[in-house]
């Protein structure tokens, strides 16, 4: 049946792959209509499918410096894709995304259209471009093209003030899930949670990386889309609810009004959680509003384009062509989730809004709501509270608090759909969450040993050295980044939002100008990276920590806008202002435009 290499085969080892999940699905069901207990299902469906990642990462293990830096090079388009929608799909997107906008409404959506709009500047300006330099890590651009240590040590430290903030918030996703799934504390679920990235990533690098996160967007793409699918054919609208959905929005409108959303506000806070004071479909039409979802829009797109862990997955294909190519898969099968998305937080808000639905709990009896089996399960880990303000004891719109990343979590209990299908969408917040870890907890400890440790302190380190010292570090960046998550200092969504500011503030303009402006010299993009770092960094000190107001509405999740102004000041100004690049740097930057031929690194 098989013959030849693995990638020979790759098409027959993934289908059988997906083959047998959907059969693993179809065993639960069978099981849950046995008798078995919805624990035992749920902790089946996480654990199953955890194993199943970490035998890949075992049989991908390596001691080769090009597998285990960039899988060789040997990774086909449409794989590469798939790996890099899962590396991208993150907690953020599969657990906070839709819970963002069921609160947020639509402002919300300025994170869909700028993590999708980000890809096409991946495709445009640089991917293809860091693929024919040839590189190892981003950071191994800077050093290369810009020349000195200063500028890669730059770069060095923006990629893991990114990189570290985003994976805290993927390893807050993996303590939610297994919290909820394995019944057990917040600040336990998070270990284990890093227990299950470093058993896919350790041994083999970025090859083995690679192919359980193709794995996990399988089981990920499959949990998102079945419940809003269910969920929608129940409702009568359709089985392609992304076309189907706009007379849900209309009936949350006249709900809203009915139960007085945005109008009885919470009389009391609670920690971490919140009631539903937005309106879901309301624009805002002041400029302000405008203004601050066109910024935000904004830091996304240009945060996506600047993330190292994403661009580091186009220096595994094979040619200059094959990157461009995935960069197109990639963003095919985001665009199937991203697209769910808002039809997930609109016809779950309905369901817990409309009183005519059976799943309806606003206006209800508050010791009925109580008395919910998935209402009980969520209280006891602390993810969910009612509380009866007035005491008249009936649920009011502000007396029903939820944490926001839980809400596609617990969209199927929701909704009464069968418990198979909650233990489905466990497994794919969970791989959603592993992958994007995964990548990020590669790219710090790639970042660290190739360019801190192997090009500025110790450049004789032969090969087994130089992955000891990787492996070392990812496990010491892992448990550092799980008992920052245990402490809980934000959401997942506001951690997120932070990793993309961090990274477009000192990486968008010194990457891009890198390959596009010949006289982009070290002495500009050193004022670049640093200053525009600095900027956003004090920036977002001044809004969120030190009690300033923001500046026209740029906010602690826009800081980035400030950040990325000064970059391009600095780099340009100070570029201008020096001795412009050598010919042959000159010389370098144009062959980096030409797509045929040898890697400029290769040559």
């Amino acid at each position: 049946m098989f013959k030849g290499n693995f990638i020979d085969n790759i098409a027959k080892v993934y289908g059988l792959y997906t083959g047998g999940f959907l059969l693993f699905i179809a065993l639960m069901a069978i099981l849950e209509q046995a008798g078995v207990s919805a624990e035992a299902i749920g902790i089946m469906f996480v654990a199953f499918t955890i194993a199943i990642y970490a035998i890949i990462g075992f049989l991908s293990r390596t001691m080769e410096v090009d597998a285990y830096y960039v899988a060789g090079r040997q990774v086909p388009a449409l794989y590469n894709g798939m790996a890099t929608a899962a590396d991208w799909m993150s907690g953020a997107s599969f657990v906070a995304m839709a819970g963002g906008i069921y609160f947020g409404g639509y402002g919300y959506l300025a994170f869909v259209v700028g993590w999708t709009g980000g890809y096409v500047l991946v495709a445009s300006l640089l991917a293809p471009y860091l693929r024919k330099f040839g590189c190892y890590t981003v950071p191994d651009f800077v050093g290369v093209r810009y020349g000195g240590n200063i500028t890669r040590f730059c770069a060095v430290v923006v990629l893991v003030f990114a990189s570290f903030t985003y994976v805290t918030a993927q390893i807050n996703a993996t303590g939610t899930i297994a919290s909820r799934a394995l019944q057990i504390p917040f600040e336990v679920g998070v270990w284990f949670g890093l227990l299950g990235i470093l058993l896919c990533s350790m041994l083999g690098g970025m090859r083995a990386v690679t192919w359980t996160q193709v794995a996990q967007y399988i089981v990920l793409i499959i949990a998102y889309v079945v419940p809003v699918v269910w969920m929608s054919n129940k409702q009568g609208f359709g089985i392609i609810p992304h076309f189907g959905y706009g007379d849900a929005v209309m009936r949350v409108a006249e709900l809203e009004v009915m139960h007085q959303v945005g109008i009885l506000n919470p009389t009391e806070s609670v920690a971490g959680l919140k009631s539903l004071t937005t309106l879901h479909a309301f624009a805002g039409d002041d400029w302000l509003s405008k203004w601050k979802f066109v910024t935000l829009v904004l830091c996304m797109m240009l945060g996506t384009a600047s993330l190292p862990h994403i661009l580091m997955r186009y220096f595994t294909t094979p040619s200059v062509r094959e990157a461009r190519q995935s960069v197109a898969w990639s963003l095919l099968f985001i665009f199937l989730l991203y697209f769910t998305a808002p039809a997930l937080a609109t016809l779950t808000k309905l369901q817990v809004l409309d009183p005519s639905l059976p799943t309806g709990l606003i206006g209800k009896a508050i010791a009925d709501v109580q008395m919910l089996d998935w209402v009980q399960k969520w209280s006891n880990v602390g993810f969910l509270k009612v509380i009866d303000s007035n005491g008249d004891g009936l649920l009011q719109i502000n007396e029903f608090f939820m944490r926001g990343d839980i809400v596609v979590l617990a969209t199927p209990e929701i909704a009464g759909l069968p418990y198979v299908i909650s233990g489905l969408v466990a497994a794919g917040g969970m791989a959603a969450a592993m992958s994007t870890a995964d990548g990020l907890l590669l790219a710090i400890a790639n970042a660290l040993s190739h360019d801190l440790y192997y090009k500025i302190i110790d450049p004789q380190a032969d090969t087994k050295k130089r992955l000891i010292v990787a492996r070392v570090l990812l496990i010491a960046i892992g448990a550092f980044s799980a008992f920052i998550a245990s402490l809980k200092l934000t959401s997942i969504l506001g951690a997120v939002a932070w990793a993309f500011n961090f990274a477009n503030s000192g990486l968008f303009f010194p990457l891009v100008l890198g390959v596009w402006w010949k006289r982009a010299n070290k002495q500009g993009a050193i004022a670049g990276i640093a200053g525009g770092f600095l900027s956003g960094v004090l920036y977002l000190m001044y809004v969120r920590f030190w009690g300033g107001e923001p500046i026209l509405g740029l906010d602690h999740l826009r800081f980035g806008i400030v950040g990325m102004t000064a970059s391009l000041i600095l780099m340009v100004t100070v570029s201008l202002a020096t001795e412009e690049p050598d010919e042959e740097t000159q010389r370098m930057v144009d062959e980096i435009r030409i797509p045929r031929g040898k890697t400029v690194l290769g040559q």
